[in-house]
C-alpha cells in the first residue's frame, strides 16, 4: 500500500482503520466526487477492497455516493465536526501554545478578543519569578486603535467601518505616541494587512511596546489576537516568527486551513 505523505510514525493497530483513514484523506483532497478507480490508484488499495470499505462508510453516512462509481465526503463528518467545533474555545486552544511561547521568549504573552470598540484581555502567560514584565490584567480593556491586537481587528474591517469607529471614538490618545489622526491610522492598518502583524509603539502606555498576530477560525475569520508586551527597549523583532507560528498553531486547532484567504486579506481588497 502506498504511504500518504501526511502519514506519521503512529498508525492504527487495526489495518482496516488505517485503510479507512487513507480513503477519507483522499476524498478530502478534492471538492468534487472521485471515481472508484482514481481512489484505488491514489491509495494503492485493490478496487474490491476500496469498494467494500467505501460502501461501509456510505452506510454510516461518512461518505456519499452521488452517482454509481463515484464518492465524496458525507454529511456525517460535518455533523461530527460541528460538535467538535462547539466544544472548542479560543482560550482552551491557546493556553498550551501561549505557555510554550512564553518559555521561549521569557516575556508575557496575551490573548485578547474584540468587544465593540475595545479589546478585552482573556488570558495571559507569564512568570511571577521573572524580572521586569508588562503583565496585562485578565478582563482589562483598551481602545482598538491604541493596541496591536486592536489594530488587527480594525484592519479586518472595511474602510467605512474604520471611519465610523474613528467618528465614534474620536481616536482619543493616551500618550504622545498615540495615533489620533485617521489618515495615520489608515496607513498603520495597511501595514497590518500587508504583513499580518500589528504593533503598539508606546501608544497605550509609555515605555511599553507590543506586537500581535491574528488567530483565525475555521471560516478564516479573525477571532482573537496573540500579543507580546515588553518594556520598549526589550521588544525584539526576532520574536516575530515565533509569535506568528504560535498564532498559526492556535488557528489550526480551531479548524483554520492554511491557504484560505483571511479577513485581513479580504479587507485589503475592499
Amino acid at each position: 500500500m502506498k504511504k500518504n505523505p501526511s502519514d506519521t510514525s503512529s498508525k492504527p493497530s487495526v489495518q482496516v482503520l488505517e485503510r479507512m483513514f487513507t480513503l477519507i484523506d483522499v476524498l478530502a483532497s478534492r471538492e468534487e466526487a472521485i471515481s472508484l478507480k482514481e481512489i484505488s490508484e491514489k491509495t494503492g488499495l485493490h478496487p474490491s477492497t476500496t469498494h467494500r470499505i467505501l460502501n461501509d462508510l456510505t452506510i454510516g453516512r461518512f461518505v456519499d455516493r452521488p452517482e454509481s462509481g463515484s464518492y465524496r465526503l458525507g454529511m456525517r463528518l460535518l455533523e461530527l465536526g460541528n460538535l467538535v467545533k462547539a466544544r472548542l474555545s479560543v482560550r482552551d486552544a491557546s493556553l498550551a501554545p501561549m505557555r510554550q511561547l512564553h518559555k521561549l521568549i521569557q516575556q508575557p504573552v496575551n490573548l485578547s478578543v474584540r468587544q465593540g470598540d475595545e479589546i478585552v484581555y482573556i488570558e495571559r502567560a507569564y512568570s511571577e519569578r521573572s524580572g521586569m514584565q508588562v503583565v496585562r490584567a485578565i478582563g482589562g480593556r483598551a481602545p482598538l486603535h491604541l493596541t496591536s491586537t486592536g489594530k488587527l481587528f480594525l484592519a479586518a474591517d472595511d474602510p467605512q467601518r474604520v471611519r465610523s469607529y474613528a467618528t465614534r471614538t474620536g481616536l482619543a490618545g493616551h500618550t504622545r505616541n498615540s495615533i489620533t489622526q485617521l489618515p495615520v491610522l489608515e496607513r498603520e492598518l495597511g501595514k497590518a494587512r500587508q504583513y499580518g502583524i500589528a504593533r503598539d509603539n508606546e501608544e497605550l502606555e509609555l515605555g511599553v511596546r507590543c506586537m500581535a498576530a491574528g488567530i483565525f477560525d475555521d471560516q478564516g475569520q479573525l477571532v482573537a489576537g496573540l500579543s507580546i508586551s515588553a518594556p520598549a527597549d526589550r521588544l525584539d523583532d526576532g520574536w516575530l516568527p515565533k509569535l506568528q507560528s504560535t498564532a498559526d498553531e492556535i488557528s489550526q486547532a480551531l479548524g483554520y486551513a492554511n491557504g484560505r484567504r483571511t479577513a485581513l486579506a479580504q479587507a485589503e481588497d475592499k
